[in-house]
């Protein structure tokens, strides 16, 4: 899918694949989320294995991508949205979940948002919702 931002410029909606994982290895490094990093070759392999995986890219440069999991019909949760600094502010993060949820029209949208980006999906009224975590190594 072709897209034009606010700022004119041109960006295409794709499949991720392997080779794109470096750049979102790179996105990773630079938004400090440190477990993912760490946790490099499980990253990756979340990203090979997810059935959501799309990568926005303009002038052959990832500048966004959106991971997630989905049942097709009741729930669809985004794990992931990354997009380049350079581009925030330009609806690229609202266009890459509105394809995902058109892929997938008859689910809900779920995901977790951090302190930095509540304010950007509260814009985009999601509605917030509680929720619980654990690890396996958690376990007693």
């Amino acid at each position: 899918m072709k897209l034009t931002l606010k700022n004119k410029k041109s960006v295409i909606i794709r499949p991720y694949t392997e080779e794109d994982f470096k750049d979102i290895h790179r996105f990773n490094i630079d938004e400090g989320w440190s477990n993912l990093v760490m946790k490099h070759e499980d990253t990756k392999a979340a990203w090979n294995n997810s059935t959501i995986a799309y990568i926005a890219e303009t002038d052959n440069q990832v500048v966004g991508c959106i991971r997630g999991l989905t049942d097709g019909f009741i729930s669809l949760y985004v794990c992931e949205v990354f997009i380049h600094k350079e581009y925030r502010g330009l609806n690229l993060g609202n266009e890459l979940l509105k394809y995902v949820h058109n892929l997938y029209p008859k689910t809900r949208m779920e995901l977790l948002a951090s302190s930095t980006t509540k304010t950007f999906y509260e814009a985009q009224e999601f509605r917030a919702f509680h929720g619980f975590r654990k690890t396996y190594e958690e376990y007693k």
